[in-house]
């Protein structure tokens, strides 16, 4: 279990922001805030609110990067993203149930510079946890 978790998003892997959006307008989603460009990520993101949770719309800034193996196998689902009060702590939970750290804590320009790492689970789904 992950302990003192919210959900925060599920990131969507795109080629293009623009494109990617007008299909989410159809559900009721518009752009939540700028976009923002994480030089560590190498990804520019963009978040929409909406019809349901929020999504984070996730695309390379044109050096390899973390989501040519989704972009490639044309898998839109990228993550599933957490807020957690101890970064830390949380991982050691998931690790402790399989989980295998593939980005360990670095800070994030979307949120602020507070720490982000990815887990992925054992049924291979991407996890990223947020550092409140």
């Amino acid at each position: 279990m992950l302990p003192d978790a919210e959900f925060h998003h599920i990131g969507v892997a795109c080629k293009d922001f623009d494109q990617e959006q007008r299909r989410f307008a159809a559900l009721g989603y518009k752009q939540e805030a700028p976009d923002v460009h994480d030089l560590l990520q190498r990804v520019h993101v963009r978040f929409l609110v909406g019809g349901g949770p929020r999504m984070e719309l996730v695309r390379s800034d044109g050096q390899p990067g973390p989501l040519a193996p989704w972009l490639k196998s044309g898998i839109k689902l990228y993550h599933l993203a957490y807020l957690v009060k101890d970064l830390p702590v949380a991982l050691e939970s998931l690790k402790s149930q399989g989980a295998r750290v593939v980005v360990s804590p670095v800070p994030a320009a979307a949120f602020g510079g507070r720490h982000i790492s990815f887990v992925m689970l054992p049924n291979l789904l991407l996890v990223e946890l947020i550092a409140q």
